[in-house]
């Protein structure tokens, strides 16, 4: 049983104006297109904002899967979101690896080499 004189640990607040409800679709093979729908606190559907889609896939690489998550903009409907997956999963790769990239540059100048 916790003491109520301790401060709390957490500080989680549900904010009732943006709440969604999740589904998720996919191929079994290669994506995941995930509809968030927005709801009002009572759980009716909220008309008055739009849906989001998110997508997700898991790349290969040498030292096994790579997971990508991408928000798929502009899509209104589940069709237009999987018609946009490809493009959104490859912008997100990309910024993946320029990310990658500038942390090796950030990291290169701090690597002491024996005999330098």
């Amino acid at each position: 049983m916790s003491n109520l004189n301790e401060p709390k640990m957490t500080n989680i607040k549900i904010n009732p104006d943006n709440l969604y409800k999740e589904e998720s679709f996919t191929d079994l093979t290669y994506a995941t297109i995930r509809r968030l729908t927005p709801v009002k606190i009572d759980g009716s559907p909220d008309e008055s904002r739009q849906p989001l889609f998110t997508g997700m896939a898991q790349l290969m690489s040498p030292n096994g899967p790579i997971p990508v998550q991408c928000v798929i903009e502009d899509a209104k409907t589940l069709s237009e979101a999987a018609d946009k997956l490809p493009d959104a999963i490859e912008k997100a790769v990309q910024g993946m690896i320029a990310e990658a990239r500038e942390m090796e540059r950030q990291e290169a100048p701090r690597i002491v080499l024996p005999g330098q």
